[in-house]
Formats: C-alpha cells, structure tokens, sequence
C-alpha cells in the first residue's frame, strides 16, 4: 500500500497540506538549532577533509566507538554521510563542514547543553588529530582546491547546476557555514506573520551576526563573505521571498513562490534521477521520466529552497553566520525571544510595518560589507539592531527559564549585546585582533570552538 508521502500530488492544493500538518498548539512549542563548523587540521591549518587522516571517514568512526549513534547512509553501500542518535544528529555540508542538528528543546538552556555535548563528543579524536573548530561565517584559509566534497548525491547535482545559476554557487557550498534555528507555529496566520516579520528584520540580524572578514588568509573588505556569497547564488530559490510580504498572505503564496523554482532530482527506491531543467510547478503538471510528483518530492524541493527564513514543517531562519563560543547559542536565543513571545513580536511588528521590499533588499545588498555601520533612513541600522535586542531580550525575560543560577535565557544574548551597543559585530572583533596581532590569533581568541 503507498505511504502518505508516496501519494501523487492531484493539484497545488495538495501542496499546502505540507506546512498545515505541522501547526501545534503553543505549549508544545520547542526550539530546533543546527550549528555549523569548519574543521582545520594541524599548524597549517589544512581543512578537514572526507576520507583519509584527519577526516569525517575516521572522526564518525571513533564518535560511533560506543554504538551510541546510528550511521546515516544514502545505500546500504555507500558511505556514512551522518550520525544520529534520537534527537541530535551530526551531518555534513558539502565542503566537509560539520553540522549539529539539536534535538527539540522547550528552552535555550537545554540547547546550550546539547551543544556543549556534542563538542565533547568530538573532543578526544580532534585532539588526538590535531584539528581545531571555528564558527565563521566563511572558510577563512582555503581555496576551492583544498577542499573535499561530501560523497552524497544531491550535492554531486548541485554542484553541476547551481554554478549556471549564480557565479559564487561553489563557495556557498565549499566555504560557507551558518547557524539557523528552527521554531513553531499554531496556525496559518501564525505562520505567514512571524515569515513574513523574520524576513523584514533578516539583513540587521545577519549584520548583526557577520562573522566573516577573511578571504585566503587575508581580510577580504567585507564583515561577511558569506552574506556577500549568497548575493550571487541562484535568485530563484534564495533572498527575501517577495511574495509573502503582502498584508494577508497565506501558505498559497509562499507555494506560487517555490513552485518556479528548478529542482535538483526526483527520489524513487533504489535510484535517484536528477531533474534540474525543470520548475517544480512543471513537474506537478507534467512529470519527468515517467513519473509523476509525490508529497515526499515535495517535501524535498521545499528543502532544497534557500530564502533568508525558510517554511517547511518549522520555520527555519537561516540568515546569520555561524558563530564563536561567546556567540553559539546567541541566534536561537535571540529568535525565541522574539518569536515565542507575543509582546515581543507584536512590539517587532510595530518596528518594522512600513519597512519596503526595495528597501530591504538594498540592506542585503549592502550588509555583507558594512555590517551594522550600513545606512538606514538617516542614521546606521545599529540603531535598528539595538532596538531588536532589547525586545528578544525582554522576551527571554519573560519566558522566566531559569538556569540553575536564576539567569534567564537573556544570558546567551549578553556578548551579543556588548558588541552591538558599541555599533560592533563579530567580524570587527575579529579584524581588530588580527590587525595587532595577526589572523590565526583573532581565530583562536574568538572563533575557535574546540
């Protein structure tokens, strides 16, 4: 009998069913973060590489010593790509960049937990191998040469399409990593009004976030690389998501918006076929190869969309670098507090009803280099940034989830908060220490995680 997620698609209305399913009632809110990390191997700072010494092959090995994890697999022959044991997964970016998936947590303190266990885990082998992780927003030493793909299907067919699509495709894949965050909704009103205020506010978080300066080993001009990469990545499935900014938008909307853009393969049993000559709208009127469009492709076109705050079955929000020990858990803390809190978020709505789509789109354009000095209405969007730490601040407060100590979930936005209130962001931290006292200092001061 076919499953759910087998069933072909009869028309676009099936295709809201994806985001309807996943509404929850409040109280069953949680928080899922994913953080993301490079690898640097040894006094040369060679990257973390798949197979061989001082590799994913051989780090999943030692993690997995205990049997704790279950290895993830696209075949029972092909290598392990991932580990997972229930709630927290390890996986991999296609330049060897290591990702932790948190479990869904009610409060920041058990993802700051989570995370803490997941370095731990790492600790032993990556000592014993000599590498060292850093939360940047961009690979601050390696060229596209030095670096390894990941052995999974999907990314061998990225990294054949997306370059068509946009000149800086290879690095968003090879040399970037971000830290995202993952929350709920109750409802279809709920959905499309924390979508579409995320967006609006998504250039003075990354700001705010840059963490990024270096380019080979040197200072590339810019606060984020990686901001600056994902301007030249494929327009049609990246950016601000037009569509949804209208007052009254509806799941339907965000749909129109993914169903043009091209998807990368179709998934059956036993074989996977790439399919990116075509829109997704096209598949579901037309099929590919015999086949015609199910939920579970469906499902895996929306995962393969890269808007600043993505809807799937969460809200993703994916538009900050990943970051340093001080800064780790500073993202989802921040967006929870604005998020979860309904005076935190109406207050957020209030601060940005007038903001334009032109006008938002300039400060992504502008962001990548200026970071919080970009200009907004007559004054910097520092102003703007404080503005927004101050409400998920109080957010947090109010939340009331104390920590052992009886700190609040606020506490993980403390050096956050330090750097904005001086107009500052983690790449001009960063910069500053490597000026006086040279990059692989400023990395190991600031951005280095283990």
């Amino acid at each position: 009998m076919p499953t759910y997620e087998s069933q072909i698609l009869q028309s676009p209305d099936d295709l809201l069913g994806l985001f309807r399913s996943a509404e929850k009632p409040a109280l069953q809110f949680r928080i899922g973060p994913e953080m993301e990390k490079h690898g640097l191997v040894g006094a040369d700072h060679r990257p973390f590489r798949f197979r061989g010494e001082a590799s994913v092959e051989e780090l999943f090995a030692e993690v997995n010593r205990g049997g704790r994890f279950r290895p993830i697999r696209e075949s029972d022959t092909s290598p392990i790509i991932g580990l997972e044991d229930g709630t927290d997964s390890i996986t991999l970016e296609p330049g060897c960049q290591l990702e932790h998936s948190g479990g869904a947590e009610v409060e920041m303190h058990a993802v700051a937990q989570s995370f803490k266990r997941h370095m731990r885990d790492l600790e032993a082998y990556s000592r014993e191998r000599s590498i060292s992780w850093y939360g940047l927003g961009f690979q601050p030493w390696a060229r596209h040469a030095d670096l390894e793909w990941v052995e999974k299907a999907r990314y061998k067919i990225m990294r054949q399409f997306l370059p068509t699509q946009g000149a800086r495709a290879l690095d968003m894949m090879l040399r970037t990593a971000t830290v995202q965050v993952n929350l709920d909704f109750t409802s279809e009103q709920d959905a499309m009004r924390k979508l579409a205020v995320s967006l609006k506010v998504s250039p003075i978080v990354a700001a705010m976030f840059a963490n990024a300066p270096f380019l080979e080993g040197e200072a590339s001009g810019f606060a984020s690389e990686r901001l600056a990469t994902w301007l030249a990545v494929d327009e049609s499935r990246s950016g601000l998501v037009k569509q949804v900014w209208r007052e009254g938008a509806s799941y339907a909307d965000y749909v129109e918006w993914a169903l043009d853009a091209s998807m990368f393969l179709v998934k059956r049993p036993g074989r996977i076929l790439g399919n990116t000559g075509q829109t997704f709208r096209s598949f579901l009127e037309h099929g590919f190869e015999g086949e015609r469009a199910t939920v579970d492709d469906w499902t895996t076109h929306i995962n393969t969309l890269f808007p600043e705050v993505r809807l799937k079955k969460t809200l993703e929000i994916r538009c900050a670098d990943a970051q340093g020990p001080r800064e780790a858990n500073a993202l989802p803390a921040l967006w929870v507090g604005l998020l979860y809190d309904s005076q935190a978020l109406s207050s957020l709505e209030t601060l940005v009803k007038d903001w334009t789509f032109k006008e938002v789109s300039a400060l992504r354009s502008e962001v990548p280099r200026d970071a919080l000095r970009t200009p907004f209405r007559g004054h910097t969007i520092a102003e703007e940034a404080k503005a927004i730490l101050r409400l998920a601040v109080e957010g947090l407060e109010r939340r009331a989830y104390l920590d052992a100590a009886g700190r609040s979930e606020a506490k993980y936005l403390d050096g956050l908060s330090e750097l904005v209130s001086q107009g500052w962001c983690p790449a001009d931290r960063l910069r500053r220490v490597a000026f006086s006292d040279g990059l692989q200092v400023a990395l190991d001061a600031h951005a280095r995680l283990l």
